[in-house]
């Protein structure tokens, strides 16, 4: 069902920066998940956040578990609600689906993928193999969705977990684990996109706008991170400051490899994807939401 409808802009991130944007109103539909119709939209967007490592973590049986869980979980279509959603947010409970497929595989994935940081994989291992009631936050969206309509679907999911908790469902959560995805720069590509112009589009009846990719954006607005890691979501920041431990992991397998090796020159300046796993305790999330509105809305 429909939750909500907001409107917005298809340029909010470059609207201050070129004079000669064209902007183009869109109206965003807030709807629960819908398991009639938003089956294989889900699964490309679970693909995305997942990459090459997609394969094994049986995202077939996850985005069928999403879309049993009724009323808790948004997505956000524009063509109403028999439309493709272009973004989902919900929470799984871990504990309560620790015997389904793709809980145990996800599981194992995460523990292993926290290796890298200190404390985390012990922490990790802990909650998620004992009885702690951990939340899985699985959030993505198409590449030209605005943050700004991150806040409120972000402020749904706390209000629709409040309701599910009052009616004795299991998602009285201790903790929150957010995976998200990040990408990585050289020094070289990073001084070659600053210099290289944005690429013009052109729509019918519009002004010429300037497109610049997610790593020509960072390039321009953000200082160098000493490992050359920017996410692809700027609320990954608020998030990150949130969180107890947060881990920036390779994928074990690229997204068609050799594919992906060939698309890497100097010409297309293809992106080396990466994961960022996120841990939230209960007790900070709220106050993350509220950090998150302000921020960006």
């Amino acid at each position: 069902m429909a939750k909500r409808k907001q409107a917005a802009d298809d340029a909010a991130s470059d609207a201050g920066s070129d004079s000669d944007v064209s902007l183009v109103d869109v109206d965003f539909d807030f709807c629960s998940p819908n398991p009639d119709i938003d089956y294989h939209a889900l699964k490309k967007l679970l693909v995305q956040l997942f990459q090459g490592d997609a394969e094994a973590l049986h995202l077939e049986e996850l985005t069928e578990l999403i879309l049993s869980q009724g009323n808790v979980g948004t997505t956000i279509k524009t063509d109403g609600e028999e439309g493709d959603p272009y973004a989902i947010l919900t929470a799984i409970n871990m504990h309560t689906h620790r015997d389904h497929p793709s809980m145990k595989a996800l599981t194992e994935y995460f523990v292993q993928k926290a290796s890298g940081t200190p404390g985390m994989q012990d922490s990790l291992s802990a909650l998620l193999r004992g009885d702690a009631q951990v939340g899985l936050v699985l959030c993505e969206r198409l590449i030209n969705m605005p943050v700004q309509v991150i806040p409120h679907m972000y402020r749904m999911l706390v209000e629709e977990l409040k309701v599910a908790v009052d009616g004795n469902q299991p998602y009285n959560f201790s903790h929150l684990l957010i995976p998200s995805r990040t990408y990585h720069l050289t020094m070289e590509e990073e001084q070659a996109l600053s210099a290289r112009p944005a690429r013009k589009t052109k729509a019918s009846g519009s002004k010429a706008k300037k497109v610049k990719t997610p790593a020509q954006q960072a390039a321009v607005e953000m200082t160098r991170p000493a490992d050359g890691i920017y996410s692809f979501h700027p609320e990954d920041e608020v998030i990150a400051r949130a969180a107890a431990y947060t881990a920036d992991y390779a994928f074990s397998k690229k997204k068609g490899d050799l594919e992906q090796e060939e698309k890497r020159d100097k010409e297309s300046f293809g992106l080396d994807t990466r994961g960022r796993l996120m841990l939230v305790s209960a007790e900070r999330f709220v106050d993350m939401v509220k950090e998150m509105g302000e921020r960006y809305c």
